[in-house]
Formats: structure tokens, sequence, C-alpha cells
């Protein structure tokens, strides 16, 4: 059911995308990149799926509709952070173009941890971010940085990884 989403979303129609209407879209890929990613078993794993976003919020009510959804059992959990300390608690991390200056320093915090790192700016997944949306020819796109998940100990479904563009690190 996930894919079909994504496939959907992925071949949308070409048009240009207001902002509000571009993170309602973001969202609902980011709800399916959470679907296709497998985190290492972890005997601490709570029952909540946390997915922080780092600096202000591009969203608004755009995440609204994975607030408390479940993925594997886990209820999706969102908050607003701003201290890079206590990103390693996290399980999602969206990382906004705001934070372009600070990117090395959150990747930097995030080094051992198991962390799913999520971005919507040019060169994010060069950089180091794991997946980082795009628009192209008016449709968001994805692309998938596979050492920056390897680092993090993270499986991506090659399913996902079809719909994907592969980048490496600088």
């Amino acid at each position: 059911m996930a894919m079909v989403i994504a496939a959907a979303l992925v071949h949308q129609p070409a048009y240009a995308l207001n902002e509000a209407e571009g993170y309602k879209v973001k969202a609902a890929f980011i709800y399916n990149f959470i679907n296709f990613v497998e985190w290492p078993a972890e005997p601490n794993a709570g029952p909540n799926l946390l997915f922080y976003i780092i600096g202000s919020d591009p969203f608004g009510e755009s995440l609204a509709m994975i607030k408390d959804r479940a993925v594997g059992g886990r209820k999706i959990i969102v908050k607003n952070v701003n201290c890079v300390k206590h990103l390693k608690n996290c399980d999602v991390l969206f990382i906004p173009g705001s934070q372009k200056g600070r990117l090395e320093q959150i990747l930097d915090a995030l080094k051992g941890a198991h962390v799913l790192t999520i971005g919507d700016t040019d060169g994010f997944a060069a950089r180091g971010v794991i997946i980082n949306m795009f628009l192209y020819e008016g449709k968001i796109r994805f692309e998938v940085n596979l050492e920056a998940a390897r680092r993090a100990g993270l499986r991506i479904d090659s399913r996902l990884l079809k719909l994907a563009r592969i980048v490496s690190s600088k």
C-alpha cells in the first residue's frame, strides 16, 4: 500500500507546487520513506518512532497526516528541536534548508546513531544526509546516499531505491 502511494507521488502530473502543497507532498514522501527503511533491532526501542525537525519547522500543518500514525507497530511522534545534543534520541531527523550552515555539526552529533536523516536542500545528500528531496520538472523527487545509510546502520528497501537517484558523499 505504501509503495503504491510512493509511486503515485513520484508520477504526479507536472505542475508548479506552491510551498504549502509541496510540504504536504513531502510529508507523504516521508511517511513512505519511514515505511521502507529498516532500523537495527534495538532492545531499548520504545513504542514510539521519534521524528524530530531541527530548527524552524517548514511543514506547518502538513505533518498532521503522519502524526500518531503507526509504522511497524510504533506510533510516530513529531517534535521540533533546536539543540543538537539530543538528536541521537530520535529515529528520523528532518533537516530543513535553514540548517544548511549547521549541517556538519548536526551530522557529527549523529555519528554512531541509527537515525534516518532527511532533507530538502540542494546538495544535502552529497554532504551526508541519507535521503534528500528535490524539485525536478515540477515534481518532487528524491535521492539517497547509501554510504550515509550504511554508516547509520540502516537498510533501505530496494523498492524505494528503484525510485531514487543514488548519490555519493563528496
